[in-house]
């Protein structure tokens, strides 16, 4: 640990539901669902107005409509739209030091002892993470965000969830087991479900109480790695730095079906349609990989995945939906697939593709069952990727999507508010807008296109 707190970590709040209510003015104040907005869907992010009745992340959009009252928003995710507002967020904090390790679309550490000749006191820390507080808010559009600052990444990051929505935590150097002591093991990074369990049967509740436990019993419980990780963490100890390249280890895509699927053509069109979507991914993000996975959930929730390997790196869609299909074929379908999956790995940086490249099969498969809310968890993990790319506009127009960004040649631009029976309904208002008025089209009108995010800060 260091010796001042130098260390931010910074975390948008909510921010899906936070850029949708931006952009959609109407929707300011009120509970707001983002995610897979179908039968089977996950939520991605509640709005803080939608926690209040029960719902969050990870849990199934149906569950989520029963909690939530009428007039919650359930809109689908505008990947376009969080990008940039994540790029403003990043550059933001490049301001502030050139030491930003970016974490995922919304979070990211800062090192402030990398950043020229800051005051590391506490009070100067703490006038530094509400300016950037501020700065944050000012160059998105109002999306607020919280801060931890501590002499490690783990109280850093225990600090910026203590005060959310909008929160502050400084801890002092010194003062990390006196802030950690009285909060629940389930606090730190590691101890989930399982782990919390076995420490509860044993009388340890707290990070104070795993604190006293001695060593040899933590390796005996939870085995030499994890033991000896949570013996350190219960203690503050944590001497990781921030850096600012994070290798990206694979890219992937995946599909939770309304109804469970048995046809086959239908699934070699899903795979294609994932393939894409990888395929996409990896150009945008100037990759290749050699490895492709196919992951397929059963109805029943058990879950197989099976990889192969190319000689030669590809980011080529058609490539990846070839192989996907190899990998599906050996696969009893007959009772019902629930999930699909497609991703890339085994990554570099160029693609020096071999049509004849041979295979290699390295991982056979792997299986084993998987708990309803792990599904959802990762399926939200999926959806939250920063990589996910929006859909082009001709494949948008198909299936007009709750909260997709549009324009009408007469009336503007606006947002779907809902479709069905052919038809679609759109509110037209923007981040710099009142509340606008609301139309009704088919679903085919030749005037209304999808559109761009909007811009919120002309």
């Amino acid at each position: 640990m260091r010796r001042e707190p130098s260390i931010l970590h910074v975390d948008l709040d909510a921010m899906f539901a936070a850029v949708e209510q931006r952009d959609k003015v109407s929707l300011r104040g009120r509970p707001v669902i983002v995610g897979g907005v179908a039968g089977r869907g996950v939520v991605a992010t509640a709005s803080y107005e939608a926690r209040v009745y029960g719902a969050r992340s990870a849990m199934p959009t149906s569950e989520a409509r029963r909690r939530c009252p009428s007039g919650t928003a359930f809109l689908a995710p505008r990947f376009a739209a969080y990008r940039r507002t994540s790029q403003v967020f990043m550059a933001v904090l490049a301001e502030l030091s050139p030491m930003v390790e970016q974490v995922s679309i919304d979070e990211a550490y800062v090192d402030l002892a990398a950043g020229g000749d800051h005051d590391l006191s506490p009070e100067a820390v703490t006038a530094i993470a509400r300016k950037l507080k501020a700065d944050v808010a000012a160059a998105t559009g109002g999306v607020t965000a919280s801060v931890g600052v501590a002499s490690s990444k783990l109280v850093a990051k225990i600090g910026s969830e203590l005060h959310k929505p909008d929160g502050l935590t400084v801890v002092p150097a010194g003062d990390e087991r006196t802030v950690l002591s009285p909060m629940p093991v389930g606090s730190l990074p590691g101890v989930g479900p399982a782990a919390q369990e076995r420490l509860r049967r044993a009388g340890v509740q707290t990070i104070g109480h795993l604190a006293a436990v001695e060593l040899g019993y933590l390796l005996e419980w939870f085995g030499q790695a994890h033991g000896a990780g949570l013996y350190r963490l219960a203690r503050a100890d944590d001497d990781r730095g921030v850096v600012t390249d994070r290798e990206t280890k694979s890219v992937s895509a995946e599909e939770t079906f309304d109804v469970d699927l048995t046809d086959r053509a239908r699934l070699y069109h899903e795979l294609d349609l994932l393939a894409r979507r990888v395929g996409e991914r990896l150009r945008a993000a100037g990759l290749s990989g050699r490895t492709v996975t196919v992951k397929i959930r059963h109805y029943d929730f058990t879950t197989i995945t099976r990889s192969l390997t190319r000689d030669q790196p590809t980011d080529d869609p058609q490539l990846v939906a070839d192989y996907a299909r190899r990998l599906l074929s050996d696969v009893n379908t007959s009772a019902g697939i629930r999930l699909l999956g497609v991703g890339v790995s085994t990554l570099t940086a160029y693609a020096q593709d071999d049509l004849f490249s041979s295979l290699v099969v390295p991982d056979g498969v792997v299986e084993e069952p998987v708990p309803q809310a792990q599904d959802a968890s990762a399926s939200a993990s999926a959806l939250a990727s920063s990589l996910a790319p929006s859909p082009s506009p001709e494949l948008a127009t198909a299936t007009w999507r709750p909260g997709q960004d549009v324009r009408h040649d007469e009336y503007g631009a606006g947002w779907v508010w809902g479709s069905g029976l052919g038809r679609v309904t759109v509110r037209f208002e923007g981040p710099l807008t009142p509340p606008g008025p609301v139309r009704t089209f088919a679903v085919d009108d030749a005037a209304l296109h999808a559109a761009d995010p909007p811009d919120w800060t002309s």
